[in-house]
């Protein structure tokens, strides 16, 4: 069976992210979508609300398995027999982190490959940040949310 995690925060789950996921469920018998914590960020959403998010997103989707992780990704990894991480690459800023990320999990779990996906045209400049302030400046944001969870979205910064 061929498996791969696709992980990330996903606080909150754009469309671009969602584009991903789908793509990515085409290419593998079981796809991982794993909410893992950076201990930089400070999140809008829990874990629990990010990934309630996801599943209600990729429901149609039946090789799409949905965790959680407070561990590196690789352990994740390692546990599982996963050896393909998907990683988003919207611009060269990205190719940057996620050379510096792959080298890293190369390092601990020699076996890991990491596959880059970009993004379609009409996702490139979606990022998480970005829809989030929007929402909080009462803008539409309609076009780069899945559809299932933009009221939650919406509702989360406007109270």
């Amino acid at each position: 069976m061929r498996k791969a995690v696709y992980p990330g925060s996903f606080d909150l789950l754009s469309n671009g992210h969602l584009d991903l996921i789908k793509r990515a469920s085409k290419m593998f018998d079981e796809l991982h979508i794993l909410v893992s914590n950076n201990i930089a960020k400070k999140y809008s959403f829990t874990v629990n609300e990010r990934i309630e998010m996801i599943k209600d997103c990729t429901k149609d989707m039946n090789n799409v398995v949905v965790a959680s992780t407070n561990e590196l990704v690789v352990k994740y990894c390692k546990e599982q027999n996963i050896n393909v991480i998907i990683r988003g690459m919207r611009n060269y800023s990205d190719y940057e982190s996620e050379f510096s990320l792959f080298q890293y999990n190369r390092d601990i779990y020699p076996e890991v490959e990491t596959i880059l996906l970009m993004p379609t045209t009409k996702n490139q400049v979606v990022s998480s940040s970005a829809i989030k302030e929007l929402v909080t400046f009462g803008c539409d944001i309609h076009k780069y949310v899945p559809k299932p969870i933009v009221n939650r979205i919406i509702k989360k910064f406007t109270e």
